[in-house]
């Protein structure tokens, strides 16, 4: 499945009004309907900063539709659609009726039979959402969870709400590093993607050339590399570091993990490079002593676990918008109060 051979994603994703219709990748959406995102996702914390509970999908129905598997993305997405009171099925995939021969358009055909209204979509397959959206159920609102190598758009604006409410700072003034397999991260691309709309001017990409993806080039003027982790990290506001993958160590791409961490693991000399209120980023799950130590995972700068926090409001936000879209697209203006 190849992305050219789709329509632009803004086509796709918005309704005749401007508003999400589908949330399938950062690419074409603008500053004003990512902002829209965050300032929903923060609208779904109390003053006690706790995730509050809200009626907004109630009598609606959520379909998880793991074609790969990611424990923490549907957990966190199956706890995002029961805080707005929707009903959550999540599809067991692999033991559905593909595997006795069904083609997947007749699987999905069926679910979307069964009164579903939004789709939840990781695959392992670049595009796969948007093949969902365009061709085969464009009537029921496609969350994309990750895609190939693609995109994972609910992890990017997680990650931009974790910096807006840890820096407290415009995304315009802030220096921010994202270390690792940029390769093969839909984390990455999409973490890029969303920088650049809201406005950040200093995107660093901190990578052996070996895990740097071909085009890369092709990212803007706001994104430099660096091979050198020291001269990467210094000054930066916010650190991003990547899983690498297991099945990719000891492979062409990656010598080892000890290699690894001794030229890119994110230590305590390393973030004392950075600027002293640094926070650091990890979208999970991570491997302890390959890309990242202990004592920074787990030390005062750390922000991982309220990323996951942040995950589920990011996640409540974009099922509440995409469904207020689509009720849009039918004309029929149900306000959800968001």
């Amino acid at each position: 499945m190849h992305l050219a051979a789709l329509h632009t994603p803004s086509q796709i994703q918005l309704n005749q009004y401007g508003h999400l219709k589908h949330f399938l990748t950062i690419e074409g959406l603008s500053q004003q309907t990512l902002i829209k995102i965050l300032d929903t996702a923060s609208s779904f914390f109390n003053d006690q900063n706790q995730l509050i509970t809200s009626p907004l999908l109630e009598g609606r129905t959520v379909m998880n539709l793991f074609f790969e598997n990611s424990t923490r993305t549907r957990t966190t997405f199956e706890a995002a659609a029961k805080r707005l009171s929707a009903n959550v099925l999540n599809i067991d995939i692999a033991r559905s009726s593909t595997s006795k021969g069904e083609t997947l358009r007749d699987t999905l055909w069926n679910l979307e039979a069964m009164a579903a209204d939004l789709f939840v979509v990781r695959h392992s397959s670049s595009g796969a959402a948007h093949f969902i959206a365009k061709d085969v159920c464009p009537n029921i609102g496609i969350i994309n969870a990750g895609d190939g190598r693609h995109a994972h758009p609910t992890q990017a604006m997680l990650d931009m709400l974790t910096i807006r409410r840890e820096t407290a700072r415009p995304f315009e003034e802030l220096s921010v590093a994202i270390i690792g397999d940029i390769k093969h991260s839909r984390v990455a691309r999409s973490d890029v993607a969303a920088l650049q709309t809201l406005g950040c001017k200093d995107i660093r990409v901190i990578a052996p050339n070996t895990l740097l993806p071909f085009g890369f080039k092709e990212f803007g003027p706001e994104v430099r590399l660096f091979n050198n982790m020291d001269e990467g990290v210094k000054d930066c506001d916010v650190i991003i570091a990547l899983r690498i993958q297991n099945e990719r160590i000891d492979s062409p791409a990656l010598s080892s993990q000890s290699e690894f961490y001794k030229m890119y693991g994110l230590n305590e000399d390393r973030l004392a490079l950075a600027k002293p209120d640094c926070i650091v980023m990890h979208p999970g799950p991570m491997n302890r002593g390959v890309e990242i130590d202990s004592s920074i995972a787990d030390g005062p700068q750390s922000v991982i676990l309220r990323q996951v926090t942040n995950g589920i409001a990011v996640r409540m936000a974009v099922l509440a918008l995409t469904m207020q879209g689509q009720l849009e697209e039918k004309g029929l203006i149900e306000a959800l109060a968001i």
